[in-house]
């Protein structure tokens, strides 16, 4: 085992040799040196220790760092493409919509494209990533999604307006239209007298058209109104007159009953008597007289369906 004696001398001799160095160590020396040194060997280790400490630690907070920010962008990402379905469709319903209603609404769909370009090429780009440009982008394009959808909102309630208006006026031309003569009232008779001059059984024009029945037979009404009169009438006999509220007016003569009486409504086609031959007639049928602001008119193009000319003039 090696000891450390008690002291030791130490000689310099410089080159020219004509002055020598001593120096002498003792054990105490020595001792006190060698604790130095291992004590800064021991600050020079710890030193390290902890830089590369550090050095790891911050290693491993960017490597989390990255992991969350690619965390992020992949939730960007899913809410890009989630947005971007959500425009298209919406998109494409406005003008789908735009086109059944004939009408044009101006879009902001401009700036929601530009939105989700920039956003899009965010997500692309190999560059060092900015996660709040990131954000800020996906915000204009969440506020540009939203005046999207505001703007479809606004284009439904429009379509459901004016569908509302198309089905009032269909409504209102079918409530016209049923209030115009348009069918047989002895249901597919025969015109056996003409709206036209006769020399029997007088000579006289023939306000009317006289249509073939059996007695007995149901008599309808011809357009939907209110019974104007339904009473004897000298050579009419026993006569229905319906008002039906637009000019016209509907005549039912000879008749043997009447199941109808003055200020009742009817609808198109609803019974109102039976034919018969009261009055100055040589036999059962159905005198059928339409007066159009208080003239008579012939009565044979309205027996199967409102004239086209009469319909070409609604409104």
């Amino acid at each position: 085992m090696f000891k450390i004696k008690d002291s030791y001398y130490i000689k310099i001799v410089p080159q020219r040799g004509d002055i020598v160095h001593r120096f002498m160590l003792t054990r105490k020396h020595i001792v006190v040196g060698s604790s130095i040194l291992a004590g800064i060997m021991i600050v020079v280790l710890g030193v390290t220790g902890v830089q590369a400490y550090r050095s790891h630690a911050e290693v491993s907070r960017l490597q989390m760092q990255s992991a969350e920010q690619g965390t992020v962008l992949q939730q960007f990402d899913r809410q890009t493409t989630r947005l971007r379905v959500q425009l298209q469709n919406v998109q494409k319903e406005n003008q789908e919509i735009q086109q059944l209603m004939g009408v044009h609404v101006p879009s902001t769909s401009a700036q929601a494209r530009h939105a989700l370009t920039g956003s899009s090429h965010a997500m692309r780009t190999t560059r060092p990533v900015n996660v709040a440009t990131i954000q800020s982008r996906l915000l204009q394009l969440t506020r540009a999604s939203a005046m999207t959808a505001t703007q479809a909102n606004r284009i439904h309630g429009l379509a459901l307006r004016i569908l509302n208006m198309r089905h009032i006026a269909q409504i209102t031309r079918a409530r016209m239209l049923a209030f115009i003569p348009s069918i047989d009232p002895v249901d597919g008779a025969q015109i056996v007298g003409c709206f036209c001059y006769r020399t029997y059984p007088d000579v006289e024009f023939h306000k009317g058209v006289d249509l073939g029945a059996d007695y007995g037979e149901v008599v309808h009404a011809s357009a939907a109104g209110t019974i104007a009169s339904a009473d004897w009438d000298g050579s009419y006999g026993e006569k229905i007159v319906i008002d039906h509220g637009n000019g016209y007016q509907t005549w039912y003569a000879h008749l043997s009953r009447m199941d109808v009486h003055a200020g009742q409504r009817v609808y198109k086609g609803e019974p109102i008597a039976l034919v018969g031959a009261t009055g100055y007639a040589t036999g059962p049928h159905l005198h059928y007289q339409l007066m159009l602001n208080g003239q008579p008119i012939d009565p044979a193009p309205y027996l199967n369906g409102v004239p086209s000319n009469v319909v070409a003039a609604l409104p």
